[in-house]
């Protein structure tokens, strides 16, 4: 759209990412309802770290994240590599605006990386299993 001359920035209204999605029951495998707000974004949150991204071509390639490949580093390097890896894959959702706080635990060969999601709709705690 190109901007009529004479009009001002502030005649303009700030779109705000809808939320609203079908409701994913991974238990019984079935799509039962929808859901919107801060469980939708929640939702969003799984299924972007559950994806590997460049693996399904459904999905553009700015999509998903990659946790793998870090088996045999240094503890530091995959603690950090996490960090960067877990915030770029979810703030290129809209409705995240940050990743903080990141908690990392290892059990065994896997690592739990617990952290805060800051979303539009208010903040929540996250988590996900790495193998390390």
């Amino acid at each position: 759209m190109i901007p009529i001359s004479g009009t001002n920035i502030k005649d303009f209204e700030e779109i705000i990412p809808q939320t609203k999605t079908y409701k994913l029951n991974l238990l019984e495998g079935k799509i039962n309802d929808y859901i919107d707000g801060i469980d939708a974004i929640k939702q969003a949150v799984f299924k972007i770290l559950e994806t590997a991204r460049y693996q399904y071509l459904i999905y553009d390639f700015s999509y998903g994240s990659e946790l793998n490949g870090l088996i045999g580093k240094d503890s530091d390097y995959i603690e950090m590599e996490l960090r960067r890896r877990i915030r770029d894959a979810l703030t290129t959702d809209d409705r995240i605006i940050n990743v903080t706080d990141f908690v990392f635990s290892y059990e065994g060969e896997s690592m739990s990386v617990r952290f805060i999601v800051i979303s539009v709709e208010g903040s929540f705690e996250s988590e996900v299993m790495v193998n390390v």
